[in-house]
């Protein structure tokens, strides 16, 4: 009965345009793609793709954006830390140029911008959220970051997606220690409700 209501709860919240990472603009649906849509598939480049794949496309300066009609991402290694990339922003040209690794976050597709006027709205989208990212680390306690970004995902993604984030991705999106993923993920399994009140 509990699960019910929380299912319910989490479509009542989708139905008024709830996010729980924070508003999206406009123009990038809070939605994943409704069975047997395709949206433009002739824009789409990699599909289900091996992040090694998308690495060395992101490696030659080649700029992407993420479809804005699926709920996936990208979380994209640089040097000391790791950013998240959202539905609808841009990735590659000049933001990801020597990244070092790649993790795809649920049904990615990158697609080709066709205009100015597009590339210029995934710049801007990319931008928001990296302030919606460090919104959540401004939080001093390492802790509590690292449950909060958990969380968003969850009730972004969904709780198997972000089970198989690595610890180390986690990490570096929010500025601590992959122990520090490995206790909030242990505790979690002891106690979800406990942990997710932290």
């Amino acid at each position: 009965m509990t699960q019910h209501k929380h299912e319910d709860r989490n479509q009542n919240r989708e139905a008024q345009g709830y996010h729980p990472l924070g508003p999206l603009p406009s123009d990038c649906p809070d939605r994943p793609t409704a069975k047997g849509e395709t949206g433009n598939p002739s824009r789409a480049l990699i599909k289900y793709a091996h992040s090694a794949q998308i690495l060395t496309q992101l490696n030659s300066g080649q700029l992407f954006v993420v479809d804005s009609r699926r709920r996936c991402g990208l979380i994209v290694y640089k040097r000391f830390h790791a950013e998240f990339v959202g539905p609808g922003a841009a990735v590659g040209g000049i933001f990801d140029i020597e990244c070092q690794q790649t993790i795809p976050v649920g049904d990615l597709v990158l697609l080709y911008p066709e205009s100015y006027e597009e590339r210029q709205k995934a710049f801007a989208i990319r931008r928001h959220w990296i302030r919606l990212m460090e919104q959540l680390t401004v939080q001093p306690v390492s802790l509590h970051r690292t449950q909060m970004l958990l969380t968003q995902f969850q009730h972004y993604f969904d709780r198997e997606t972000v089970i198989r984030l690595p610890d180390e991705a986690i990490a570096r999106l929010v500025g601590v220690l992959p122990q520090t993923v490995r206790t909030i993920r242990r505790l979690e399994k002891k106690s979800p409700v406990k942990v997710a009140a932290v």
